[in-house]
């Protein structure tokens, strides 16, 4: 049974220790801000969870800071272009999210009057906000009591309540005994210092349960075991596909790329044309050139490994449908990983050759 530890238990230690010890981030407000009345601006809580499904608070936080500061509100980015969020979106992956960020946003302005809704079931019914980014935003920037349940949380209800169910069986018993100790008063920053908590104390590895603020309460503690919590149906290895890129520039010097279609990996983005990623690709190049192969270069998607030749042409003429841009205002940062990869090996070809001559 795990009925004996309640939300009074843990709700007073817990925020304690997040008022002392709550991480600075730019999309945060203070516990001590927020307790003198600042409000979380809801625009900046949704665009952080958003940036931060699978992807670290490192990685986000400076595309976090260059986004509002281009962007700084849902009206400025539901008006931006596509290409430009899409280009600055380019090496955070998963670019559905970029996608359906600018859908959301046009549909907060066209059908919210630019405000985000406070209510959980309708923040349901926007493009790109399922339960666990509606319970968030519902959280930390309207202080409802919605239970967040994120990896750190999934990680602390686990240890806190010895649960050795595997993840991903266990996520059910672990929403409900998250929800059970979901407190009603500060309940944005109780979300908050409970990620916080599973963050910096109550790590995958090597947990520092001599500074934890629920260490008398915690039963994988009291067991010896939290290390080992939670425990994880093992992965199957992932496949490998292959495929094939093609880097090319004209005499002019523009770089000739293709807009990948809205649905799939990479969906939107700018980058060179590809053949199909499979266990046997065609290597049929996607228009006449004399193409060179330059050597490979490999990508790790979420559900396999991808290794892609890359060939090189000079002075092609471009087909129709294809987007050349200006070697002056090309930016290599604007491309996803992937492309960029393809794009660092390339251009060593460029660079030591005059563009037009003959491959070697």
């Amino acid at each position: 049974m795990r009925d004996d530890l309640k939300c009074n238990d843990i709700t007073g230690p817990l925020l304690a220790w997040y008022d002392a010890h709550a991480r600075v981030l730019p999309w945060r407000i203070a516990p001590q801000d927020r307790a003198r009345g600042i409000i979380p601006d809801p625009y900046r809580v949704w665009l952080s969870e958003i940036m931060l499904q699978q992807t670290t608070v490192a990685a986000v936080k400076a595309y976090f800071e260059r986004f509002t500061a281009l962007w700084p509100t849902v009206a400025d980015l539901a008006a931006a272009p596509d290409d430009a969020v899409m280009a600055e979106w380019a090496g955070l992956g998963y670019y559905a999210r970029a996608r359906n960020l600018l859908k959301c946003a046009r549909v907060i302005v066209a059908e919210h009057g630019g405000a985000f809704p406070n209510s959980h079931a309708t923040l349901l019914t926007l493009p790109g906000i399922g339960p666990y980014t509606a319970s968030a935003v519902s959280a930390i920037a309207f202080d409802a009591p919605e239970t967040v349940l994120d990896g750190n949380v999934e990680r602390v209800m686990s240890r806190l309540f010895l649960v050795e169910i595997p993840l991903p069986t266990s996520k059910p018993e672990l929403m409900a005994l998250a929800t059970r100790l979901t407190p009603t008063a500060r309940a944005g920053d109780y979300a908050q210092a409970v990620m916080d908590l599973g963050a910096t104390v109550c790590t995958p590895k090597s947990p520092a349960c001599d500074i934890c603020p629920l260490v008398h309460v915690c039963r994988a503690h009291r067991s010896g075991v939290a290390a080992q919590l939670p425990k994880k149906v093992p992965k199957k290895p992932k496949p490998v596909r292959l495929g094939h890129v093609y880097v090319t520039r004209t005499a002019a010097k523009e770089w000739v790329l293709e807009k990948r279609p809205e649905k799939g990996l990479l969906g939107g983005m700018l980058g060179w044309p590809t053949s199909e990623w499979n266990e046997a690709p065609s290597a049929t190049p996607p228009y006449d050139a004399p193409w060179h192969h330059v050597g490979e270069v490999r990508h790790t998607f979420t559900h396999f490994h991808l290794i892609l030749s890359v060939h090189v042409a000079p002075c092609v003429t471009a087909p129709e449908g294809t987007v050349l841009v200006p070697q002056a205002a090309f930016r290599p940062s604007d491309l996803p990983t992937l492309m960029r990869k393809a794009f660092d090996l390339a251009q060593a070809t460029f660079d030591n050759r005059e563009v037009g001559s003959a491959p070697t």
